[in-house]
């Protein structure tokens, strides 16, 4: 080989692990968002099946309200930048996965639009004189269920993305094969969780099928961020466009 064609392949693999270090960090933003936002903020707003208390909740911490809805917008946006990155980051190992990843991630992006769709209005109905409490409790448990189901409904299409996530570091082997094997699970568990909830079999060992897609989900960020990815065996994709 000569000290030319080493160079092209050590500048695109430099050039691969900064663009996944780039994907980690979205994907990081992503879960940081998410945990704040959904499991932290959200809470202290939204109270399922009370929506006379969340309508309390959005007048009288309404600053705590907007944080919430601006934590969705962050959700949103990590969403899409680490679907787009990710494509990236595979295009040129696996090009349908790629694509199928990039696509999938970016449609749960949209889903969850809806949900910040309902809170941008739940607050706006909460801080209007034109409507009456009853008025307002009413719109307020349909603009609540709007965005819960977003969200169950957007499980659909996360649990999509991380299948071929999975099958191209199974695949190409440029990360742990293990991580791989856990992310397809995760997402068939994701899809299984979201048919058997909304089928009305909620229970607790079916909330646990989204636990391997956490694991797979924690051991990507973290290996995107601390190795980025592996050099090829001996193959050379083509150098992507700068």
């Amino acid at each position: 080989m000569t000290c030319k064609a080493e160079r092209e392949i050590n500048d695109h693999q430099n050039s691969l692990v900064k663009t996944a270090r780039m994907t980690g960090l979205w994907y990081l933003c992503l879960a940081i968002s998410g945990i704040f936002g959904f499991l932290v903020f959200h809470p202290q707003i939204y109270v399922t099946n009370e929506p006379a208390e969340t309508l309390r909740n959005l007048t009288e911490k309404e600053s705590l309200a907007r944080i919430r809805l601006l934590l969705e917008f962050a959700v949103i946006i990590a969403q899409a930048l680490t679907a787009v990155w990710f494509y990236r980051l595979f295009r040129k190992i696996n090009g349908w996965g790629g694509w199928t990843l990039g696509i999938w991630g970016t449609m749960n992006s949209g889903l969850i639009m809806i949900s910040a769709i309902s809170m941008a209005t739940a607050l706006k109905i909460a801080n209007t004189a034109d409507l009456s409490f009853e008025q307002q409790v009413v719109l307020i448990q349909l603009l609540q269920s709007l965005g819960g189901n977003a969200w169950g409904v957007g499980s659909l299409f996360f649990g999509l993305w991380l299948i071929p996530m999975g099958y191209i570091v199974v695949s190409s082997e440029r990360m742990p094969v293990w991580m791989g094997r856990i992310l397809i699970i995760g997402g068939a568990g994701y899809l299984l969780n979201t048919f058997l909830n909304y089928m009305g079999l909620g229970h607790a060992l079916v909330d646990a099928l989204v636990i391997p897609a956490t694991v797979g989900e924690f051991w990507m960020i973290g290996y995107l961020l601390i190795y980025g990815i592996r050099a090829s065996n001996g193959q050379f994709e083509n150098i992507p466009e700068r």
